[in-house]
């Protein structure tokens, strides 16, 4: 399919966004990144090393920023102030690159996003030349509100960090995507295959995830059924799927010209 996803006006053939954490080693995270078919990646910049500390192995040596375009994500902040920090470093690492997920969390227990303090970061952010994809709640008031702060791509969470729990509320999500200019990519939650393409089926631009990956029996193996997952729920969006019916019998067959 000639289908593309832009994102801070850059293309993009897969709908699929991985993380590159949680793995048991570097060697895993390049495998199941390779298996996924993503091209964007995202990297906690404060619990991964990619040159803020020399003497540790670096992700970077195994994972080309040539090849992938590199997400650096405030993940593990609590405060605008936090997030502002983490993300100002970034910059500084990857050599001026502006295009960043920002998150800004609530309690170490659930890490639901902060909205108070997720908008007021954002608006510091855009300001300051950043381009903000952002993790937020299925609010579709407060999706709309961080579009016209400036952010590029909205990430309402499917349910909670890690839970894979799958969608808990669809009807959130579409009226999120309605509204919307700009790519909304459903953001944790993901559980299995089946998740991605309901997400994608729904009308979402594309799916971010970590945990479901990293955490599976076969990373490298899940990694794949989700990049399938993914295009399978596309493609049907695409398709246009029919409409739902609590009775409506029509037969698949003709109807004409049966032996009597």
């Amino acid at each position: 399919m000639n289908d593309i996803l832009h994102i801070a006006n850059k293309p993009y053939t897969s709908r699929l966004i991985v993380g590159t954490g949680k793995y048991k080693n570097f060697e895993e995270t390049k495998a199941a990144i390779e298996s996924s078919g993503a091209e964007m990646i995202t990297v906690a910049i404060r619990r991964t090393n990619i040159g803020q500390n020399p003497d540790e192995p670096n992700l970077l040596d195994v994972l080309s920023p040539e090849r992938y375009t590199l997400l650096p994500n405030s993940a593990g902040c609590y405060t605008a102030e936090d997030a502002l920090r983490t993300l100002r470093l970034s910059r500084e690492l990857l050599d001026g690159r502006t295009l960043v997920k920002l998150e800004v969390l609530s309690d170490q227990k659930t890490l639901y996003p902060n909205m108070p303090e997720t908008v007021r970061a954002a608006e510091i952010l855009v300001k300051e030349g950043f381009q903000v994809m952002v993790y937020c709640t299925d609010d579709p008031i407060q999706a709309k509100r961080l579009e016209e702060v400036g952010c590029v791509a909205i990430m309402p969470l499917a349910s909670l960090i890690g839970s894979g729990m799958g969608i808990l509320n669809p009807w959130n999500l579409q009226l999120i995507i309605e509204k919307a200019t700009v790519p909304v990519l459903v953001d944790a939650g993901i559980g299995t295959a089946s998740d991605a393409a309901v997400a994608m089926e729904l009308g979402c631009d594309g799916v971010l995830m970590n945990t479901a990956i990293a955490c599976a029996q076969q990373p490298v193996l899940m990694a794949s059924a989700m990049r399938d997952g993914v295009r399978a729920g596309r493609q049907a969006f695409l398709a246009g799927r029919i409409p739902r019916k609590h009775y409506s019998a029509s037969a698949s067959s003709p109807t004409v010209g049966l032996i009597t």
